[in-house]
């Protein structure tokens, strides 16, 4: 836990309080009267009554176009690599240009497939009435997208999360009741500046007081 968070939250303790904090509805009302930051790192917080929801913010337009240009790229290659080995006619080794074009189209696709992957948003919804935490990772393609539902008392921990260069992570873990595999983790917010500390650490508080998790103090 970086220091200056420390400090500002001195109690970081994670065991449980109970099943869960005395009445989800009363929580729900401090939260409508004292409203949960509108934005967090690369979140947009919104409360609706009876549940908070956090989505990161959708990648830009020239964002969402750069895997169609690594794959337009890397037609252009594996089309002059063919031409190259068709030109060499009878060659019996492949011209150098076409192996590196070859190269680089096989490069060009991983890049590709890579940016791809990281186009995917998060979301995650608390829904207090039934004391549950849906976990969505939102693709592109369709069918593609990832849903979880976690209860509330299956919840073990929110950490804060140290990332390179100053900025933090909001991470969720979790054990699913009955099932021996280990403890899960879902990243709920990245890409958290350190002049946002106060709000990640408000933020933290919250969750921590709605999944019934000791030692967070009011949010």
């Amino acid at each position: 836990m970086p220091p200056r968070i420390a400090q500002l939250a001195p109690d970081f303790e994670q065991r449980r309080e109970g099943p869960m904090l005395e009445g989800v509805a009363s929580f729900a009302d401090a939260l409508e009267e004292n409203p949960a930051p509108r934005r967090l790192g690369d979140v947009r917080l919104r409360y609706e009554p009876g549940r908070l929801l956090g989505e990161s913010h959708p990648p830009s337009f020239w964002r969402k176009q750069l895997p169609v240009v690594c794959l337009l790229l890397a037609a252009g290659c594996a089309v002059g690599a063919l031409v190259g080995v068709l030109w060499a006619g009878g060659a019996e080794a492949t011209p150098p240009l076409s192996m590196v074009l070859g190269v680089l189209t096989v490069a060009l696709v991983g890049v590709a497939l890579r940016l791809e992957g990281q186009l995917g948003r998060r979301r995650f919804v608390l829904h207090f009435p039934t004391e549950r935490l849906r976990l969505e990772r939102l693709r592109w393609a369709p069918g593609a997208t990832r849903v979880e539902w976690v209860p509330f008392d299956e919840v073990t921990a929110v950490e804060i999360v140290e990332r390179a260069a100053k900025h933090y992570a909001l991470v969720v873990v979790w054990r699913a009741a009955g099932e021996e595999q280990p403890t899960r983790r879902e990243v709920l917010v990245e890409h958290i500046p350190a002049s946002e500390q106060e709000a990640l650490v408000r933020v933290w508080r919250l969750l921590h007081n709605a999944f019934g998790l000791r030692g967070a103090g009011l949010a």
